[in-house]
């Protein structure tokens, strides 16, 4: 059951990124169209200015989410017991030590991020430290070790700069059709298949590419929540405590100054605690985490 589900998670990933990439495409192709009627040009424009976005963005993204989310380094003398069950995760899910960070926060939680395990940082806040047994930190700590060995930390910063290049590509497509074009958009002997042409670039590369790009980013990171969950519990071979911190954190308040953008990284939403599940929720419900959890 265990690996079914870590496999099953897997392939919903690079899924969501398959369809990231698809939506990516069919926004520039509305810019191209919207432009000079040349879809493939917008395409083109689309994919080589994400993948120098994505280049600059992971030269150093550990340290800038770090310094957002006020995050103060530790060592092993200024806390030797979390140290060294971080390091003992690291040892079991056979990654680099990553570096480790505390949060001043009384709102227990816990992410991880960086580019790849061997430029990695995990974050606990002093409420998780505080209120959490060795168990529950080992199943939280293993939770945020597998989204290192999983490359989740790599996975979420290119779904936040895919979803970034899909927004500015938005915003310039609005620009360039109020401010320009309307000679063209309002010429006479444009056919009707040309105006319906033009009709489903405006709507698609304006409203309804942001929004697929914004629920696609929420369902990457829902679903690579669950396959951190069953790593965890692959790591520390004991999914009760992992439940029980999960328990302790949903029924916390929420933290008082997180970064909005680092939502979707760590273990429960910092920013507010919800009853029922949405579309644009960066997390999983607590109650189905557990569920699986129970099953495994």
């Amino acid at each position: 059951m265990l690996y079914q589900q870590i496999a099953r998670n897997k392939r919903k990933t690079a899924f969501l990124l398959v369809i990231f990439v698809i939506i990516l495409a069919l926004v520039g192709g509305g810019l191209g169209y919207l432009i000079n009627g040349e879809p493939l040009s917008g395409i083109v424009i689309a994919l080589i200015g994400s993948l120098i976005y994505l280049f600059i963005v992971l030269q150093n993204p550990g340290n800038l989410v770090m310094s957002m989310n006020h995050g103060r380094e530790i060592h092993e003398e200024d806390d030797p017991e979390l140290w060294h069950i971080v390091e003992d995760m690291a040892l079991a899910g056979q990654v680099p030590m990553p570096r480790v960070f505390i949060i001043n926060d009384e709102s227990p939680n816990a992410f991880a991020t960086g580019r790849d395990p061997k430029h990695s940082f995990v974050a606990v806040t002093t409420g998780l430290r505080k209120r959490l047994n060795r168990s529950e930190l080992e199943g939280v700590l293993g939770h945020e070790i597998s989204h290192i060995r999983n490359y989740d930390i790599l996975v979420s910063t290119i779904g936040v700069a895919l979803a970034a290049v899909i927004s500015f590509i938005s915003s310039f497509a609005s620009r360039i059709w109020w401010w320009g074009g309307n000679s063209d958009r309002d010429d006479d002997d444009s056919s009707p298949l040309e105006i319906i042409f033009k009709i489903v670039a405006i709507v698609f590369t304006l409203i309804l590419g942001p929004l697929a790009a914004a629920l696609a980013q929420m369902a990457l990171s829902r679903n690579r929540e669950y396959l951190a969950d069953a790593s965890s519990v692959e790591l520390t071979r004991n999914p009760q405590g992992l439940i029980s911190a999960l328990e302790k954190i949903s029924n916390s308040e929420p933290m008082k100054d997180p970064d909005p953008s680092s939502a979707g990284l760590y273990i429960e939403n910092p920013l507010h605690k919800r009853g029922l599940s949405s579309l644009f929720d960066t997390h999983p419900p607590t109650a189905d985490r557990i569920k699986r959890l129970e099953n495994m």
